[in-house]
């Protein structure tokens, strides 16, 4: 998810550049969200993409925050402890 999330941004500052179709914020925002946390925020660093929203800002950190915790938890519950 974090490989298309990346390709996601990427794609959509291409489409910015050019003037063309663009991808919706709320599609960028939900694939952050659901495990391309990591991706978004790449993409935002290396594309210099949606740096300025502020929900960008807020969202794509936290999440990413979050997806760590679970994936941290996961590994020590299921691989580690068990």
């Amino acid at each position: 998810m974090t490989i298309v999330t990346f390709v996601l941004y990427g794609v959509d500052k291409a489409k910015a550049k050019k003037g063309k179709w663009r991808i919706p914020e709320k599609t960028l925002l939900l694939f952050a969200a659901c495990f391309g946390g990591l991706g978004a925020f790449l993409g935002m660093k290396i594309f210099r993409h949606k740096t300025k929203h502020t929900s960008f800002k807020i969202i794509v950190p936290v999440s990413m925050i979050i997806q760590f915790i679970l994936i941290a938890a996961g590994t020590y519950f299921f691989v580690i402890k068990h």
